[in-house]
């Protein structure tokens, strides 16, 4: 059977929650199709979790990575397509705020995804989910550890899946905020769950 590393991020911002948690929580060591599922928290810290992500990576030793993200605002599924190379944006949990640096020096200015993100995005639209792909995954972490796992890879010679898919909030997050589109957690997970059975 494969290994299937999937990430999630503890909350940040001014958000109190993070769906993607209790994604990997409901998760973790379950197996979907010839999938068996490793789930793991990161940090949301520049200088942390894009090596965190890598050490996952190396303790795992996954057949393919499948990193997730909260996008508050977002109303879809949305795997993002390419990582820049780019850090940017509000401060981080450590209070980090970087400006515009590069991610690696020496990488290219981009990285495609080599999850099947079309797939992804068909399977979603078949069970009824909205869902799309995303031309961009920003500056912040979500784009950081995206472009770190791939650069990664890239380096190693390794050729399997690997990438990062968004999500919209929780109903509990939106209780909170009236202006913030949401999903039930229910329909997040098995939102999640397709897009593994898209691989």
């Amino acid at each position: 059977m494969k290994t299937l590393l999937i990430t999630g991020f503890e909350p940040f911002l001014h958000f109190k929650k993070n769906p993607t948690m209790e994604i990997i929580k409901e998760l973790d060591g379950q197996v979907i199709g010839d999938w068996k599922i490793a789930g793991r928290i990161m940090e949301v810290d520049f200088n942390k979790s894009g090596d965190q992500v890598i050490g996952f990576y190396e303790e795992v030793m996954p057949d393919a990575v499948i990193s997730l993200g909260l996008a508050g605002g977002r109303t879809h599924i949305t795997p993002e397509r390419i990582a820049i190379n780019c850090n940017d944006g509000e401060k981080d949990n450590s209070g980090y705020a970087p400006s515009g640096e590069k991610i690696a020096e020496d990488g290219p200015d981009g990285i495609f995804s080599t999850l099947p993100v079309s797939g992804m995005v068909q399977r979603l639209h078949e069970h009824g989910y909205p869902a799309s792909i995303s031309n961009s995954a920003g500056t912040y972490l979500c784009n950081h550890v995206m472009y770190r796992m791939l650069y990664h890879l890239q380096k190693e010679g390794r050729n399997i899946p690997s990438g990062f898919i968004h999500i919209p909030a929780s109903h509990d997050m939106a209780v909170e905020s009236r202006r913030l589109p949401s999903w039930s957690q229910a329909d997040l997970n098995a939102a999640i769950r397709l897009c593994v059975e898209a691989l």
